[in-house]
């Protein structure tokens, strides 16, 4: 044998068209999974009919003008299953929520938001909502900074919004 073909056989150079294969291959696997985030995301937004951002902050304005109006009537947007934690203290149960809530020290507030971030929340569309503002009580002249998290999740039945 040539010494040229030996050395062929023992570093064989890639040839262009296994090469051009290969580029093909990862770039298709690349745009896959690209296709399975964007279906991913679709499918969260339809679970939800819209959205998750949209949802998150038309949840906020609604939560925090019905807080700051009429706190009782916030019991159809917590279920049985719902947890509020405040200041180191756990609360379950709507009507315990509410409650607690009413017993509040202050009875007139009003809640200027500054940040609602959303993101999505487990593989049945859920939602994780983080929000930041200030708060102001009634006759105080300095507002508090308050921060609240919200988890939705919408594989259970949510009273705010119909699926």
């Amino acid at each position: 044998m040539d010494d040229q073909i030996k050395s062929k056989l023992k570093n064989p150079s890639p040839s262009p068209s296994l090469s051009l294969t290969h580029s093909l291959t990862v770039k298709r696997r690349e745009e896959e999974r690209e296709g399975e985030r964007d279906r991913e995301t679709k499918r969260r937004e339809e679970s939800v009919g819209m959205d998750p951002d949209q949802v998150a902050k038309a949840f906020v304005e609604h939560y925090y003008s019905t807080f700051d109006a009429n706190r009782a009537g916030l019991a159809n947007l917590y279920q049985d299953g719902s947890m509020l934690t405040f200041e180191g203290q756990k609360t379950q149960g709507s009507q315990n929520i509410v409650a607690k809530l009413i017993a509040l020290p202050f009875q007139q507030c009003k809640h200027l938001i500054t940040t609602v971030d959303c993101q999505p929340s487990g593989p049945a569309g859920g939602m994780l909502v983080f929000v930041s503002g200030n708060l102001q009580l009634a006759g105080e002249q300095h507002a508090l900074k308050f921060s609240q998290v919200f988890l939705f999740n919408f594989f259970l039945r949510c009273a705010w919004i119909d699926l």
